[in-house]
C-alpha cells in the first residue's frame, strides 16, 4: 500500500509540475503576442546580432596577425630549406620581405569585410524594403554563423579571406535589417532614440571587449575556441528569431508598400549630410585601430597587454555619450544636429592630441574623447535618418539604413589599407591632425539639419485612417487599404458629397490636412 501511495504521489506531483509548465508556456506565448513585449524581444535579438557582428569583426585583431605570422614563418623555413639547403641566405632581408608581405595581407584581410559590405549594401537595402526586415535578419545571422565556423577551421590565408568576406555579406543583411527593424517598431522619436542608443551600446561593447576576449581564449585554449563560442551565440540568436518572429509565417509583407529607391535617398541633401557625418566621425577610429599599436610600441615602448587594452577603457565614455544624448534628445529633440556637431568637434580635438601623448595613461584621454564624440554623433544622427524618411519619403527603412551602413563601411574599408600608407609617407602626427581637421571642418555642415529636426511627422492622415495605435511600417499598408475603401465610397456617393454650390467637404478636409502637414513632405 505504501508503494502504491508513493507512486500516486509522484504522479500527482508530476501532473502539477506539468500543469505549471503549461501555464508558464501559455503566459510566455501571450507575452510574445503583446506588441510591446514582442518589440522588446526583437530589440534583444537585434542587439545580440549587432554584438556578434562587431565581436567577430574585432576578435581577430589579436589572433590573425600572430596566426598568419606562424604560417608565414613555416612557409619561409620550408622555402629556405628547399631552395637554399646549404647556403647562408641573408635572413634579415628575408624577414623584412616577409614582414612587408604580412602587413599587406593583414590589411587586405581586415578590409575585405567592409569592402564586400560596401558593395552588397545597395542590394541588401532594396531587398529589405521589398521583403521586410525579419527574413534578411535571419539570412544575415545564418551567413555570420557559417563565416564564424569557417574562421574556426581555417588553416590558410585563402580560407580566412573567404570567412572574412562572408562576414561582410552577413553584416550587410543583419546590420541594415536590424537597425531598420528597430526604427520600424519604435515609432515615437524618444523611444526610437533610446532603442537605437541601446543597440549602439551593444556595438561598442562588442568592438571593445572582443580583442581581450579573443586574445585570452587564443592564448589559453587555441584559435578555434573564440569562434566556436561566437558561433554558438549566433545559432541561439537565430533560433530565438525563428521562435519569436516566425518570419516565414508572416504574410503581411505581401502587401508591403514600396519604399523609396535607394538612389533617390542618396540624392536627398539632408540624408547626404548625415551619411557624410557618419563616415567622417568614424575615420579616426578606423584609421587608428591598425596603426596605433605600432606607434605605441615605437614611441612609448608599450607592452603587449597595453596595446591590447588600449581601446577597452573607451567603452565607458562611449556608453556615457549614448546615455547623455538619449536624455538630451528626449528633452530637446530639435537640437539633434547640435549634439552631432558637438561630437564631431570633440572627435577632432581628441584626434589632434593623440600624437602629443607620452604615456599609456595620457593616451587614454584622447581615445576616450574620440569614442565619446562618436557616441554623440551616432546616437543623434541614426534616429534622424529614420525621421527624415518619415517626413520626406515612405516610412520603409531598409534603404536608408543601408546608406548608414555604407557610410561606416567606407571608413572601415579605407582604414586598414590607406592608414598605413599615410603613416609611412607623411607620418603619424600628420594623419591625426588631418583627421581632426576634417571632423572640425565638417561639423558646420550639420547646420543644414537644424530646420529638419524641427519638423514633425504628419499624423493627420494616420489619425483619420487608423483607429488603432501605430505599429510602424505596416501603418502604410492599412492606410492604403482605408484610402482605397474611402475612394470607393466617394465614387458611390459623389452626388451626396457635393452640395449645390459645388463644395466637396471631403476634398476640403484633405486639403486642410495636407496644408497642416505643410513643409514635412517638401
Amino acid at each position: 500500500m505504501d508503494g502504491e501511495g508513493g507512486s500516486s504521489g509522484l504522479v500527482k506531483s508530476a501532473a502539477v509540475k506539468l500543469s505549471k509548465m503549461g501555464e508558464k508556456t501559455k503566459q510566455l506565448g501571450t507575452a510574445m503576442k503583446d506588441p510591446h513585449q514582442q518589440r522588446r524581444i526583437i530589440l534583444v535579438i537585434v542587439c545580440v546580432a549587432l554584438l556578434l557582428d562587431n565581436m567577430l569583426y574585432m576578435v581577430i585583431v589579436p589572433i590573425i596577425p600572430d596566426y598568419l605570422a606562424e604560417l608565414e614563418s613555416e612557409q619561409a623555413e620550408h622555402v629556405h630549406v628547399v631552395i637554399h639547403p646549404n647556403s647562408s641566405y641573408n635572413s634579415t632581408a628575408l624577414d623584412k620581405i616577409n614582414k612587408n608581405n604580412l602587413d599587406i595581407q593583414i590589411g587586405v584581410l581586415f578590409a575585405s569585410k567592409a569592402i564586400l559590405q560596401l558593395l552588397v549594401n545597395p542590394l541588401s537595402g532594396t531587398f529589405i524594403d521589398r521583403v521586410g526586415y525579419d527574413i534578411p535578419l535571419l539570412i544575415g545571422l545564418s551567413v555570420m554563423f557559417v563565416s564564424t565556423c569557417i574562421f574556426a577551421i581555417a588553416e590558410n590565408y585563402a580560407t580566412l579571406f573567404v570567412a572574412r568576406s562572408l562576414q561582410g555579406l552577413g553584416s550587410a543583411f543583419a546590420d541594415t535589417s536590424g537597425f531598420a527593424m528597430i526604427a520600424d517598431k519604435y515609432t515615437e522619436e524618444s523611444e526610437r532614440s533610446t532603442a537605437l542608443g541601446i543597440a549602439l551600446a551593444f556595438i561598442s561593447f562588442g568592438s571593445l571587449v572582443a580583442p581581450p576576449f579573443g586574445g585570452v581564449l587564443y592564448e589559453f585554449a587555441g584559435k578555434k575556441v573564440p569562434f566556436i563560442v561566437l558561433a554558438c551565440i549566433c545559432l541561439a540568436d537565430g533560433l530565438m528569431l525563428l521562435t519569436v518572429i516566425k518570419p516565414f509565417s508572416n504574410r503581411t509583407r505581401e502587401n508591403m508598400p514600396v519604399g523609396t529607391p535607394i538612389y533617390k535617398l542618396m540624392v536627398d541633401p539632408y540624408i547626404v549630410v548625415v551619411a557624410g557625418a557618419l563616415t567622417v566621425c568614424n575615420i579616426p577610429l578606423a584609421f587608428l585601430e591598425p596603426t596605433i599599436a605600432n606607434w605605441m610600441e615605437t614611441n612609448m615602448h608599450s607592452t603587449q597587454w597595453e596595446m591590447g587594452l588600449a581601446w577597452l577603457p573607451a567603452f565607458f565614455p562611449h556608453v556615457l555619450g549614448v546615455y547623455i544624448t538619449v536624455k538630451l534628445a528626449a528633452k530637446h529633440p530639435h537640437l539633434q544636429w547640435f549634439y552631432g556637431a558637438l561630437g564631431m568637434v570633440i572627435i577632432g580635438a581628441s584626434s589632434c592630441t593623440v600624437p602629443a601623448c607620452k604615456t599609456f595613461g595620457q593616451l587614454m584621454l584622447p581615445l576616450c574623447g574620440i569614442c565619446f564624440g562618436i557616441a554623440l554623433v551616432d546616437t543623434a544622427l541614426l534616429p534622424t535618418l529614420a525621421f527624415l524618411v518619415d517626413v520626406r519619403h515612405t516610412s520603409v527603412y531598409g534603404s536608408v539604413y543601408a546608406i548608414a551602413d555604407i557610410s561606416y563601411s567606407v571608413a572601415y574599408a579605407m582604414g586598414p589599407i590607406v592608414a598605413g600608407q599615410i603613416v609611412h609617407n607623411f607620418g603619424f602626427v600628420q594623419l591625426n591632425l588631418g583627421m581632426g581637421l576634417v571632423n572640425v571642418l565638417y561639423a558646420p555642415a550639420l547646420l543644414l539639419l537644424r530646420n529638419v529636426c524641427q519638423m514633425k511627422p504628419s499624423y493627420s492622415e494616420r489619425d483619420n485612417l487608423l483607429e488603432e495605435a501605430p505599429q510602424g511600417l505596416y501603418d502604410t499598408i492599412k492606410m492604403e487599404e482605408r484610402r482605397a475603401k474611402k475612394k470607393g465610397y466617394s465614387a458611390a456617393g459623389n452626388s451626396m458629397s457635393v452640395d449645390e454650390n459645388g463644395f466637396d467637404p471631403f476634398r476640403a478636409q484633405r486639403s486642410l490636412s495636407e496644408e497642416s502637414s505643410g513643409p514635412e513632405y517638401t
